[in-house]
């Protein structure tokens, strides 16, 4: 039976507030994860690099689960681009730091946790469960970006683990087009914190946080492939259509602290800047924000908006639902599966600001479809992306793959052919 369970999860420290460097789905992901599988009396240690240098080696969270962080020969911020030439002595100090012959399961987040969960599975014939988070394959798709490294590790990976969890379909078909003979595949989807529900009515929360009708809210990096310049260009085209009784807003949350009024503090010619120009008494930077702050901001929201060019999940999407807002989002990858076009939100085309502003117009004028959708939403997100329910799914995961790895193990002892 399964009672202590490792994840690893190198560039995602679950406890960094959400919406700064590196702190995004992946790093709530697996805080979430981790609770609600201690809710069904597991143990849950997250190893993660130690990006932040004030933030102790180990430190708990819930009951029964902790983070433990991996200096790897430097402690403080390191981007995921330069995280691949440290995960020796990423292992290396794991292997000192962890009784990993204690762990019952290894989980991996992402790729460069996967090369680790790979030489755990080779040392200690520990069974991996491997989510990819993101695909290099996506990523070169939206971007136009190659990275033949991480192509060949992910193929290594989704060939080696024992169970690959897929959070969505389109995911799970992504997988199957690029590797000839992956690992078993479940589609298990993500679920959302307690926090993200409908607070009441959409209006009056609006009106006492100090917004009027219509406001778009944004959360994420201040990336481009989060697709913000899209966004500050589709909303330049709603706000040239701004009257005395028509004066959208858009709310911007995630980014660094020192994102709030970045038109104080960026240079004159920084592209956000060049973005703004003429809407920037309508656009506002608020910075990170805590899940309870950000639940407030979509229950406010005429409408989530969700521009990315690609996302393996959306789970602002899916928070954003939760909280009764429609979304509108890009038609890419995981989004197509998480909104529902014309039942919880709306689809656009990506990187189509002319598409984007059409459907924030659309939601701002159509009152009797933007209520629908939000209560749709709620219905939706209930079924869906309810914790208790997929945390039973992933631990029953963890038990069959986990039986299947001591049955082969005792089946190679005795030249059995027993298991997979």
């Amino acid at each position: 039976m399964i009672k202590k369970v490792l994840f690893v999860s190198d560039h995602g420290d679950p406890l960094a507030k959400l919406g700064g460097k590196q702190a995004g789905g992946q790093n709530n992901y697996v805080k979430q994860l981790a609770l609600a599988l201690e809710d069904k009396g597991l143990q849950v240690d997250v190893v993660t690099h130690w990006c932040e240098a004030s933030a102790p080696r180990i430190e708990e969270f819930g009951n029964a689960c902790r983070v433990i962080r991996i200096e790897a020969g430097y402690k403080g911020f390191v981007s995921k681009n330069e995280m691949y030439s440290m995960l020796s002595d990423f292992y290396k100090e794991m292997k000192e730091t962890l009784p990993l012959d204690t762990y019952d399961i290894v989980h991996t987040h992402y790729w460069l946790s996967g090369l680790i969960g790979m030489r755990l599975k080779k040392d200690f014939n520990l069974p991996f469960i491997h989510t990819s988070h993101s695909l290099g394959w996506a990523k070169m798709e939206a971007t136009g970006i190659k990275d033949d490294v991480r192509t060949q590790a992910e193929m290594a990976i989704l060939e080696t683990a024992d169970q690959v969890l897929a959070t969505t379909n389109s995911e799970k078909q992504l997988i199957k087009n690029h590797v000839a003979s992956p690992s078993p595949i479940r589609v298990i989807p993500i679920g959302v914190d307690e926090a993200f529900k409908v607070r009441g009515s959409r209006t009056h929360i609006r009106k006492r946080l100090g917004y009027s009708s219509p406001l778009f809210v944004f959360a994420g990096r201040l990336e481009e492939t989060k697709g913000i310049f899209t966004l500050l260009n589709a909303f330049k085209l709603l706000a040239d259509k701004t009257t005395e009784n028509f004066r959208p807003r858009l709310v911007m949350a995630g980014g660094e602290p020192d994102a709030i009024n970045p038109v104080t503090k960026l240079p004159k010619n920084h592209k956000i800047l060049k973005a703004l120009r003429g809407i920037e008494d309508q656009v506002e930077f608020v910075g990170p924000k805590s899940q309870e702050e950000l639940a407030l901001l979509f229950n406010s929201a005429t409408a989530t908006i969700v521009p990315s060019f690609y996302e393996s999940f959306g789970m602002v999407a899916a928070e954003a639902q939760a909280c009764g807002s429609p979304v509108i989002a890009s038609n890419v990858g995981g989004l197509k599966n998480v909104v529902q076009d014309g039942v919880t939100g709306l689809l656009v085309e990506t990187k189509n600001a002319v598409d984007l502003a059409v459907a924030m117009e659309v939601l701002s004028i159509n009152h009797l479809l933007s209520q629908k959708l939000s209560r749709q939403a709620v219905e939706v997100a209930k079924k869906d992306f309810h914790w208790p329910s997929i945390s039973e799914r992933v631990m029953k995961m963890y038990e069959v793959v986990s039986s299947e790895k001591r049955n082969t193990s005792i089946g190679n002892r005795f030249g059995w052919n027993i298991g997979r």
